[in-house]
């Protein structure tokens, strides 16, 4: 093992040069300051630990001297860089750092007063066993604390601290696992001391790196790096002190001592496993490091974060928007349930959504108008056991707090939720596990976050009448074809009621009009089915039909009221809805005869070209303006007839496009207008729909 021990002690040699470099650069610097005087402090206190180490052997009491003394420079040094960032400066870190300190200056003590016990062999192994358990704890401590810089760390110090701190960490993770296997050994390991001196070297040069970055140090601790903390030294303690407790029963020498030990682990361990769970005691000293450690309670960044994603959870199996109010509102002060209860219609509040709170008795009228104007006057949260005990926040609010919610004890806070001066609903929420009184930090922060679920809510209300709004703006654009297609109807139907004084004993007459009237009682009927909710259009009858077959349906309905002539291919088929077109092209035709001079023919022509099934309706009548066309054609409720409705045009064009088509217009004042219905053609290798089916 000679061999080990020669690389260890260069090892330690080219460590020592290299820590007395980086203390000779540090303290020269021209911008140095207190962080460079300390960090040069603890590379010399370094220096002269390897130095004893290399001059008087790794177990030595000056190196174990110099030890403590390194250890206690660094952990200066890592004070220091916590004390520069003043917010990130909480009293639990700055306990952890006193309390390292406060054990290693008992490791010095120690270190001191062992050769004057020479003579006390139990003595002497006593000590060396409880000075193995410090440098354990030290260890473990310093650990804790490195992780807590090493996290807090802004991304951009990665070289300026956190390679020093990964150093540092290297160096203490190695002391612990050398003392833990030393502690079980029952003595010292010197292959794992010589091997220290090699690990020394890169940590030095880590150090020496990370001191030559010129960055700017920016830390912040979070109150989760603070929890994680206290908790993993909370487990280290608890550890040492089993460990303090075993090897003390073994000291004393207790008759049946492994039954002794072993009582005392089960029981430690027992005692472990029934409080670290426990919700209840979680909460308490959760509340206890809150009220003695820091200087506010919430850390409002994390807070504000879980708010919102509590709000925005985008998840299909998410909770209703209600039932999130209240547990983000809840989750704020870790109470474990809630109601909401909203207004009506006559400003009274009635229960509404619960949140893991179903045992709650709640009545009808929950609050009567005027706890709900006080609410939405005030905006101020209401701490039901201040109220019940006569000490409201306001003169007379013990009057206007409904009865329920005072007689209920588990009832803890009413929390009002305000949108621009209105009361969109109050949140009562339930008694935490751990009872404390509100403060003004609590009632800050629940203020705001029942404004900011107050305009969630108002959102959500206002998207429901939105949805409401358009519902019925869609049954009045059915309504408003309805009515178009119904003038036409009448204006059938008026046509034929003159004609019947002059024609009723022909026969040919009479069955023609029987035929109309069928006709118009089956398109009422189409028409109220239009009009009902679960009607869609019906868009998905799409299929191959005959263009002439629509135009002669049609033609047979109008000829009777004006000229029509019709010319085209009877073998130009389209991918089309039958009755929509046929619906689409008789207001176009229509259209056109109201726009006609009497006895002026309109013009139907079917063709077919590279762009699909063209179906043409042209007309000699007075015509359309350019500007006309382009601004108002299409748009509903806009026409160029006398008592006209201006729905023809706009649905038509909806129908048409519905069905994969298009419709062009071609229009000029003074010489008539022409419409062109282009839809997808289709294969002739497809029967199409039946002429006397679609006429019929």
């Amino acid at each position: 093992m000679p061999t080990i021990a020669l690389f260890g002690s260069l090892g330690h040699i080219v460590a020592a040069v290299l820590f007395a470099a980086t203390a000779t650069w540090t303290l020269f610097r021209p911008s140095g300051g207190m962080r460079h005087r300390t960090l040069a402090a603890a590379a010399l206190a370094t220096v002269l630990w390897s130095a004893s180490v290399v001059a008087h052997g790794d177990q030595s009491i000056l190196a174990d001297l110099f030890e403590s003394l390194r250890n206690l420079a660094w952990l200066g040094f890592m004070l220091l860089l916590v004390r520069e960032r003043r917010s990130s400066w909480h009293p639990a870190i700055i306990v952890l750092y006193v309390m390292l300190g406060a054990i290693i200056i008992v490791e010095i003590a120690l270190d001191l007063a062992t050769p004057g016990f020479a003579g006390s062999p139990r003595i002497i192994e006593a000590a060396m066993f409880v000075a193995l358990v410090l440098r354990m704890t030290v260890a473990i401590g310093a650990l804790v604390l490195v992780h807590n810089l090493y996290t807090a760390a802004a991304p951009e110090a990665r070289w300026g601290i956190r390679l020093p701190m990964g150093a540092l960490a290297v160096m203490w993770i190695f002391d612990l696992n050398l003392y833990t296997v030393a502690y079980l050994t029952n003595g010292p390991v010197n292959e794992l001391f010589s091997l220290r001196g090699l690990l020394m070297m890169p940590v030095a040069g880590a150090i020496a790196l990370g001191s030559r970055r010129n960055v700017q140090l920016r830390m912040t601790v979070s109150r989760a790096v603070t929890f994680q903390s206290l908790s993993l030294l909370a487990i280290a303690g608890y550890l040492v002190v089993m460990v303090l407790v075993v090897r003390a029963l073994n000291l004393a020498g207790i008759p049946n001592i492994q039954l002794a030990q072993l009582t005392v682990i089960v029981g430690m361990s027992a005692l472990g496993v029934a409080l670290f769970p426990s919700r209840r005691i979680r909460a308490w000293l959760k509340v206890k490091l809150v009220k003695h450690f820091f200087q506010h309670r919430y850390d409002y960044r994390v807070e504000w974060l879980r708010f919102t994603e509590t709000l925005g959870r985008p998840d299909a199996d998410a909770a209703p928007l209600d039932e999130r109010i209240i547990k983000a509102i809840a989750d704020i002060i870790e109470s474990p349930g809630g109601v909401l209860l909203m207004p009506d219609e006559h400003g009274t509040l009635t229960p509404g959504t619960r949140w893991r709170w179903q045992s709650l008795d709640v009545p009808p009228h929950a609050g009567d108008t005027a706890f709900a104007d006080y609410c939405a006057r005030h905006g101020r949260i209401i701490e039901l056991d201040s109220v019940r005990q006569g000490a409201g926040s306001l003169p007379g609010e013990e009057d206007l707090v409904p009865f329920w919610m005072l007689d209920t004890p588990r009832a803890w806070a009413a929390v009002p939720l305000i949108h621009f001066g209105k009361l969109i609903g109050v949140v009562v929420l339930e008694r935490p596990l751990v009872d404390r009184m509100l403060d003004w930090e609590d009632f800050d922060l629940l203020r705001l976050a029942g404004r900011q679920v107050a305009s969630y809510l108002a959102e959500a209300r206002g998207q429901e009448e939105l949805l409401d709004a358009k519902r019925f703006d869609e049954f009045n654009r059915r309504f408003a074809f309805i009515m178009h297609d119904i003038k036409n109807l009448v204006s059938q139907l008026t046509l034929l009621s003159r004609n019947a004084e002059r024609h009723a004993d022909n026969p040919r007459f009479r069955a023609d009009m029987v035929a109309t009237l069928k006709n118009s009682v089956d398109k009422m009927n189409d028409l109220l089915a239009r009009l009902s909710q679960h009607n869609r259009g019906r868009m998905d009858g799409t299929r191959t039909v005959s263009l002439r077959a629509i135009v002669d349906a049609v033609a047979a309905n109008k000829r009777g009221a004006h000229p029509l002539h019709v010319d085209g291919r009877p073998d130009v088929l389209a991918l089309a809805d039958p009755l929509r077109l046929e619906q689409a092209a008789a207001h176009l035709i229509q259209n056109a005869i109201d726009a006609s001079p009497a006895g002026a023919p309109v013009s139907v022509t079917i063709s077919r070209n590279a762009d699909g099934a063209v179906l043409t309706i042209a007309d000699k009548g007075k015509g359309m303006s350019a500007d006309f066309v382009r601004n108002r054609l299409f748009r509903p409720f806009a026409s160029t007839k006398d008592g006209g409705f201006g729905i023809g045009a706009y649905e038509a064009r909806t129908l048409i496009m519905a069905m994969g088509g298009r419709l062009e217009v071609d229009s000029r004042e003074g010489k008539g207008s022409r419409f062109a219905i282009i839809l997808p053609i289709a294969t002739d290798d497809v029967v199409a729909e039946d002429p006397r089916r679609i006429a019929s």
